[in-house]
Formats: structure tokens, C-alpha cells, sequence
């Protein structure tokens, strides 16, 4: 049996991953070890890796076998991910008889100068960075709205200092973390939407009817800076992909990610308080929350309450390995390309809430506040253009989101308690 315990971020770094830490504050200074990759060592580089998504695709990357480079500032997640990932990815390939891959850590703000040297150390002769997913964005839609030039940096200026770097190196395979919220007022017509809804140059196609429909470009009732910069990244990408075609670039809209990894090891565990659905349920569960707010009761839907299209995270991850593969097809044609990443089914927060209970046997008291800025009422995904050209689509359930969140809440008790997790 694999055990987990709870080591220091210093001691699960130097015991367990063989990694090189580089800070801002330090790497001008750092000078590559010789021999430091092994030969001929292909990487993806995933940004903002050790985040809630991040780290759950980081996982099953080295499930399917691609070796690792996570770079993350961890100032919204923890260093001891590191060794919750590789235990769960070491079983998983034990029990196939497999090899682990190379999972490596840079300790690094994505928007650092210092990134030239961390691109330059895994770009040689030797080695290489074959793709690039982009998590490390900021992603609150309250705190965008109180701090929106926080966000604009972030997520648009840093994303074009990155892309001018990936040039530099001629790395092409980018897969950009988006969302449902570039849709805009969209999301309130009260059906599925579809990629041709947000178009960034004008288009003709025909729907599902055979009749041949016209979209402009643009995006309407942006509702908050959050998704305004997601709406520019998407442009600016999408302007990129113009200019450069021989690049393939990938953004996946997503819908609602909920949920953690089965054994409950790895989950969503922020620094900062927590915004999304699931978290905030959790911790009224465990004592540490009086009541959840639930935002909006008077909504047009079948009992007040938002609606949304809840995904479980591993499904999510998944559907980034599929964009991946599809990426380096020979019949992929376009430079830039978008998917929903959604089940295509719509939930209400109540019946969500509803769902909790029935998996913890426990109540979760709620109250009904007013809505908030930036929220809309209905957004659910037309999901057939991922199911077409990536070969996915989301298996799992929202009763299965529930039940991995609750085996997370117990193996979190047990390491406060010391105990060791095993699987």
C-alpha cells in the first residue's frame, strides 16, 4: 500500500520530486546543473498546475504517461500538492505495470522575467517543452469586480508576455483555461449554448436543422471584468492564430467544475476563501460555516435558483488530455479553436445543495440572499462539438461529485488528526 503523510512543503520537495525551485528573487542567479534533464525528455508545461484544475490535470497528464512541468507561484495553493499527485499517479501506473513519468516544479510567478530561464533550461538539445496549458489566471468573479486592474494584468497582460515568450521558443501547443462567462447576456435565453454563439471573426455555418446561420463577432452583457478578460484572452488568441497558422491554440470554455479525485487525496483546497458552491457547502457541513448563502432565489427557473452546468473535475481534466491529442491531429485545420466543456445538463443550485445532503446524510442549512452582481440565471453547455472533434464528453454525475467532495472532507479530518492516508 501507498501511504501519504503530512510532510513539510521543504521535505516533500527534496524527498520526493527531485525538482528544481526557482523564485523570482533567485533565478537570475541560478545556473543549470549539467545533466539536470534526462536526454530527450518531452515536457507539457502546465501553469498554475497545483491549483484546483491544475492539479487534477496534472494528474491525469501523468496518468497517460506525459511527463510534467508544473509551474505555480502558490499564492493560491499548496506545496504539498506536489506529493499528492505523484502518490496517486505512482499507483495508478503501478497497478498498470508502468512507469512514472518525470514530474517536475517551478516555483515561479508565470508573469516573471525569470520564466526566460526556466523555458531556456527545458528547451535544449536535449529536452523540450512540446505544449503549454494555461491555468494561472485569476479567477473570482467578486473580486474582479473590486479589483478589476488586478485582473486585467493578470489575466490579459500576462497572458501577451507569455505568448511572446512561447514564440521566442516556438512552442505551439497552447491550451488556454476559459469560460462560460465570455458568453455574456447569452447565457439568460434559456437554451444551450453553443460555440457559435461567441465567435471572434465573423462566420457562416449550419445548424443543426441544415439551415445556414450568420454570427458576427463579439460578445454581449459581459457581466464582469472576470469574464471580460477571459472574452480579450479568447481575441487576442484568436488574432494570434490569424497572424501565426501553423500554431494550434485551444480555449476550453468551461462550465461549473465541482468535485475532487475519488480517494478524496486531492481536492479543492485554496489559500483564499473559497467562492465555489461545493467548498462553501463543505464548510457548512463541518461546522466551520453557520449557513450557505444561496445568491438569487427568484430567478426564471424551476425553483428560483440559478441554474448551471455542473462538471466534475476529473471529467474536466480529461477533456484537457483530449484537446491535447486532438491538437496534433493531422485532419485539425484551424489555428484556433473553442470548446465547451460542459455536460450539457442544467442543475439548480438547490437540487445541487440537494445532492450534497443526500451523500453526507447530513443537512446544510441555507438562506436565500439577493442576487449577486455579475451572475446570471440559466448557463448550461451544448456539448456535441467536443463529443465530435475531441472524443469526450463527461461521464460522471453530480451525486458523484458529491460523494468524491465528502471522501475529501474525511481524509482531510484525518491527516488534522496525524494520521497517515493510504490508499
Amino acid at each position: 500500500m501507498s501511504s501519504l503523510h503530512s510532510y513539510s512543503s521543504s521535505s516533500t520537495l527534496s524527498l520526493d520530486l527531485e525538482s528544481v525551485t526557482t523564485t523570482p528573487e533567485r533565478s537570475a542567479a541560478h545556473t543549470p546543473e549539467p545533466g539536470l534533464l534526462p536526454r530527450n525528455s518531452q515536457y507539457v508545461m502546465v501553469l498554475g498546475g497545483l491549483g484546483y484544475i491544475g492539479s487534477h490535470t496534472t494528474l491525469e497528464l501523468l496518468q497517460e504517461g506525459y511527463n510534467v512541468l508544473v509551474v505555480d507561484d502558490l499564492s493560491n495553493s499548496f506545496e504539498d500538492v506536489l506529493s499528492r499527485i505523484k502518490l496517486l499517479a505512482t499507483n495508478h501506473r503501478s497497478a498498470k505495470g508502468l512507469t512514472m513519468p518525470l514530474l517536475r516544479f517551478e516555483n515561479i510567478d508565470y508573469r516573471s522575467p525569470a520564466m526566460h530561464q526556466v523555458l531556456s533550461r527545458y528547451t535544449t538539445s536535449e529536452s523540450s517543452i512540446t505544449s503549454v496549458i494555461h491555468f494561472a489566471a485569476f479567477k473570482s468573479v467578486s473580486e474582479s469586480i473590486a479589483r478589476p486592474l488586478a485582473y486585467y494584468r493578470n489575466n490579459v497582460s500576462g497572458l501577451v508576455d507569455l505568448l511572446i515568450l512561447l514564440e521566442e521558443f516556438n512552442i505551439t501547443n497552447f491550451v488556454f483555461s476559459s469560460s462560460a462567462t465570455v458568453y455574456g447576456a447569452k447565457s439568460n435565453v434559456g437554451r444551450h449554448l453553443s460555440e457559435h454563439d461567441l465567435v471572434h471573426f465573423d462566420e457562416s455555418f449550419r445548424n443543426d436543422s441544415g439551415v445556414e446561420v450568420s454570427r458576427l463577432n463579439g460578445s454581449l452583457g459581459l457581466t464582469c471584468p472576470y469574464g471580460r478578460t477571459k472574452y480579450m484572452a479568447e481575441a487576442i488568441l484568436a488574432d494570434l492564430a490569424k497572424a501565426s497558422p501553423w500554431m494550434r491554440i485551444t480555449a476550453l470554455r468551461y462550465f461549473n467544475p465541482v468535485g475532487c479525485h475519488a480517494s478524496g487525496i486531492l481536492r479543492e483546497d485554496p489559500r483564499q476563501k473559497p467562492t465555489n458552491l461545493f467548498p462553501v457547502v463543505a464548510s457548512v457541513v463541518e461546522g466551520r460555516q453557520d449557513q450557505l448563502h444561496i445568491f438569487g432565489s427568484d430567478w426564471d427557473t424551476r425553483d428560483g435558483t440559478a441554474v448551471r452546468d455542473f462538471i466534475h473535475v476529473v471529467d474536466l481534466a480529461q477533456g484537457h488530455i483530449a484537446a491535447l491529442r486532438a491538437a496534433v491531429r493531422s485532419d485539425r485545420k484551424d489555428a484556433f479553436r473553442t470548446y465547451n466543456l460542459g455536460t450539457g445538463n442544467g442543475m439548480t443550485v438547490a437540487e445541487v445543495i440537494a445532492s450534497f445532503e443526500a451523500a453526507t446524510q447530513r443537512p446544510v442549512p441555507a438562506a436565500r440572499s439577493p442576487r449577486r452582481e455579475g451572475d446570471v440565471g440559466s448557463c448550461v453547455a451544448a456539448t456535441a462539438r467536443a463529443e465530435r472533434e475531441l472524443g469526450w464528453r463527461a461521464i460522471r454525475r453530480v451525486d458523484d461529485c458529491a460523494r468524491d467532495c465528502w471522501n475529501a472532507i474525511t481524509m482531510k479530518n484525518l491527516e488534522l488528526a496525524g494520521k497517515p492516508l493510504e490508499l
